[in-house]
């Protein structure tokens, strides 16, 4: 019997998502709970389980298409199940009922749920990688893909992504890196041994521009969408004031190295951003005002006791900002742990839809960048975001300048 699996709600209403890879092709077999693809939110990337145990029948969507939430997104032929015409009994029990994303699908048999994967019949062929690799990278798109060669290759989204802008089969890499998951330094290191093309661009245009042309159209998806509608919204419904400050840092410098040459904190990244965010964490509790926010239905200021501190992290899938929950209860080093995990899961694109909510007030580092100063736009509903800029040295002294918005 064929099954429709619909596209759920992934969260805080979102009405779409865009399909980023499937990870099962039609003819497949799979089992319950086994991963189907990845789609990318206005918020996050998404992995999606199957809420059947059977073949996939038929793909609805194709990679990089923007699906509805209700809509059909795969077709499964269903392993036990009985005709819609057939006579209730044995059949018809052993139906397995979909269980949609976070709904805690139960297993239909005992047993941990198999890996996912993407072989299509013992006899697969494996990639010669040594005849692939003295190919020119230009024809790699002849070689046999990931499906022909059995386990799909570990890695993130983001890896994946890196790869294919400079050309690289990841397979390939995968040949090298043996079973651990593929890391950005480990394309990095292939392409400079093989001479890929570092020149691809970043974006992905509609359409290859040709000689004579003057413009190239980028669509925009995802993230970057969901951040455009959000700042713009944030800019012409909340008044922006903002001030400069020029702090003295010296002090809060000495005591971070006294931080670093603490060897039972050698194993947390104690940093300026971490301190900050401490410090920031006691003003709110001095001044809440500031950590507040405005409920436009109620006629209210809600004024929270306690601080969920967004973090902006700069991604190649755009700009995010996870929160930190409670972390106004939080020492240093747990803070230093926090923000160190929070920012590796942003890079990886694995940041969750939960992640990105409920912030009450926000940080941003523009001093990575090497920039003093800049004027950021508040994150919607939060009353208070602090740009810190690069730490100066100046004049015998260390010094930092900070923007605050409100």
């Amino acid at each position: 019997m064929i099954e429709e699996f619909r596209l759920p709600d992934l969260g805080e209403g979102l009405t779409e998502a865009e399909v980023v890879q499937w990870l099962v092709a039609p003819g497949d077999t799979v089992t319950l709970n086994q991963t189907l693809a990845e789609v990318e939110t206005a918020k996050a990337i998404v992995e999606l389980p199957s809420p059947y145990e059977g073949t996939v029948s038929t793909l609805h969507a194709d990679a990089g298409e923007t699906v509805a939430v209700g809509a059909p997104l795969i077709a499964f032929d269903v392993v036990g199940a009985a005709p819609a015409d057939a006579p209730t009994g044995a059949a018809a029990e052993e139906k397995t009922p979909p269980n949609l994303v976070g709904y805690g699908a139960a297993p239909s048999a005992t047993g941990r749920p198999a890996r996912r994967a993407r072989r299509v019949g013992a006899t697969a062929p494996v990639a010669d990688t040594a005849v692939l690799e003295a190919a020119p990278h230009d024809v790699l798109h002849d070689a046999p893909a990931p499906a022909e060669q059995g386990e799909r290759p570990r890695s993130t989204p983001p890896v994946r992504a890196y790869a294919k802008r400079l050309g690289i089969d990841i397979v390939l890499v995968a040949a090298e890196v043996g079973e651990r998951a593929i890391t950005r330094a480990d394309i990095e290191a292939y392409a400079e041994r093989v001479g890929a093309r570092a020149d691809v661009p970043a974006a992905r245009p509609a359409t290859i521009p040709t000689a004579g042309e003057r413009e190239t159209r980028i669509p925009i998806r995802g993230i970057r969408k969901h951040t455009a509608a959000a700042m713009v919204q944030s800019a012409f419904t909340a008044p922006h004031v903002t001030t400069f400050h020029t702090v003295d840092v010296t002090a809060t410098m000495d005591l971070i190295a006294s931080f670093r040459a603490d060897r039972t904190l050698t194993e947390h990244r104690i940093g300026p951003l971490v301190v900050v965010a401490k410090a920031v964490c006691l003003a709110l509790s001095r001044t809440p005002g500031l950590n507040s926010r405005w409920d436009e239905e109620a006629g209210e200021i809600v004024q929270p006791h306690y601080v969920n501190l967004g973090i902006a992290a700069a991604t190649e899938r755009g700009l995010i900002v996870p929160c930190i929950r409670d972390a106004e209860q939080m020492t240093v080093p747990e803070l230093a742990d926090a923000v160190s995990a929070l920012t590796a899961t942003a890079r990886a694109g694995k940041t969750s839809p939960a992640e990105l909510a409920g912030g009450t007030f926000s940080i941003t580092n523009i001093g990575v960048f090497g920039i003093d100063a800049g004027t950021p736009i508040l994150p919607p509903g939060q009353s208070g975001i602090l740009a810190t800029g690069a730490v100066r040295r100046m004049r015998g002294s260390t010094a930092v300048r900070l923007r605050f918005v409100r």
